[in-house]
């Protein structure tokens, strides 16, 4: 009943930054920790209580659907208090109205204790985890305020949310180190109890702004020079080539990737469920410590600003006419090269952040990693169009495991 009761209703998501980009962690690639530039006048960047709780009622009433997500989010989330996150499971039942309530938090694991995993069981929360695979390959970029690395403190909070039963999932920043390593990398998170894998590939630009933020925007010149951490596209598509091979003779309904599950989503007609891959984005907002509110968590720009909780309604600015430009552009956008290639079903281009070269025609818009995109899927179309057909008859797309190993898939390079 709870799949057809609402039929025409689409989540609206809000990503909460209770401390905004302030983090116990200085990552060398974080995009996000300079972001402290635009509020330099602030002089405490926390959350206030009283905007904790107008943000749990507003996101709770603008809710179409039956279950209602909370994402926090940072910066490193936790440290906010544990206090904050109980008032805000308070609040979040005071205004439930009979709707579910799930939550989530993405967390550097660093600050992990006995009583933080005791709160996230007892509550159900899904903890992401940001670590980048093997020991040389996270302590490389993820140091802390003193450089030092980071690495076992991470694996200590994880051995913590393995000790009490939470559910945990990790987020791997691929970079222009650990991409010379896919099946390391691969392994070790397959290896050490993890169930589903995002992959975030870090591409980033250099310039110089007034505010301070020395990472580039759209607005940036075209030239801008890439930051020595940032990967190549070619470093990425052969980075997917060699750990798809792995997961589909290996671990197809065991060991979920994001990227391979949108992919495969892509191919089948469905929605990714992710915006970097659909043809639109825009649905999934950002609220900083203050209430600002901005389209997405890579445009958090001055021109980017939808507005504050404090004076606009979240559905006024999430359903607006700014945020819905931004939403159609993604797709509208899209350069020549783009529109005539056979694969832009599957990646609809990507991020539109990463949307900085010239297609071949001379147009601007095409993402910096389209040839290692390109790449990738070529190599997997076969796979996926017999995993679709397997999803086309009902079955599931782990088959192709066993028919890999028979070598009786037509079509499909063993």
């Amino acid at each position: 009943m709870t799949d057809t009761i609402m039929p025409f209703a689409r989540p609206l998501y809000v990503m909460a930054k209770p401390v905004g980009a302030s983090c116990n962690l200085r990552c060398k690639y974080c995009y996000y920790l300079e972001k402290q530039n635009l509020y330099h006048f602030t002089g405490k960047r926390t959350m206030t209580d009283e905007l904790l709780e107008d943000f749990t009622r507003q996101y709770i009433q603008a809710q179409t659907q039956l279950q209602v997500l909370f994402t926090w989010h940072g910066g490193e989330p936790m440290m906010r208090p544990l206090s904050f996150y109980k008032k805000a499971v308070e609040l979040q039942k005071k205004y439930a109205g009979g709707r579910y309530i799930a939550n989530s938090i993405q967390t550097n694991g660093t600050l992990l204790t006995d009583e933080w995993c005791r709160f996230l069981k007892e509550n159900d929360w899904l903890v992401g985890i940001s670590i980048d695979g093997p020991q040389d390959f996270h302590d490389e970029y993820r140091r802390t305020a003193s450089d030092r690395p980071s690495w076992t403190k991470v694996m200590q909070g994880i051995r913590l949310l393995q000790k009490y039963g939470v559910r945990w999932n990790a987020m791997a920043v691929v970079n222009d180190f650990n991409a010379d390593y896919p099946l390391e990398f691969y392994h070790f998170f397959r290896d050490n109890g993890c169930e589903y894998l995002q992959l975030s590939p870090i591409v980033e630009r250099i310039a110089v702004h007034a505010d301070g933020r020395h990472l580039a925007d759209l607005n940036d010149a075209e030239d801008s020079p890439l930051a020595d951490f940032s990967l190549t596209p070619k470093q990425w598509g052969e980075f997917l080539c060699a750990i798809f091979d792995e997961w589909v003779r290996n671990d197809v309904g065991r060991f979920y990737v994001e990227t391979f599950d949108c992919m495969l989503a892509n191919w089948a007609g469905q929605d990714p469920g992710i915006c970097i891959y659909g043809k639109e984005c825009g649905h999934a907002g950002v609220m900083e410590f203050n209430g600002d509110v901005y389209s997405c968590d890579h445009f958090v720009f001055p021109e980017y600003r939808l507005g504050n909780i404090r004076q606009q309604t979240l559905v006024e600015m999430l359903y607006g006419e700014k945020q819905q430009k931004f939403s159609e552009l993604k797709h509208k956008s899209l350069p020549r090269q783009c529109r005539e290639c056979k694969f832009e079903f599957a990646c609809h281009g990507e991020c539109p952040k990463n949307r900085f070269l010239r297609d071949r025609y001379g147009n601007p818009g095409l993402n910096y990693l389209c040839a290692g995109y390109h790449h990738f899927l070529e190599h997997i179309e076969p796979y996926m169009n017999y995993m679709k057909r397997q999803l086309d008859l009902k079955q599931p797309p782990a088959n192709i495991m066993e028919a890999l190993r028979k070598g009786d898939v037509s079509g499909v390079r063993r």
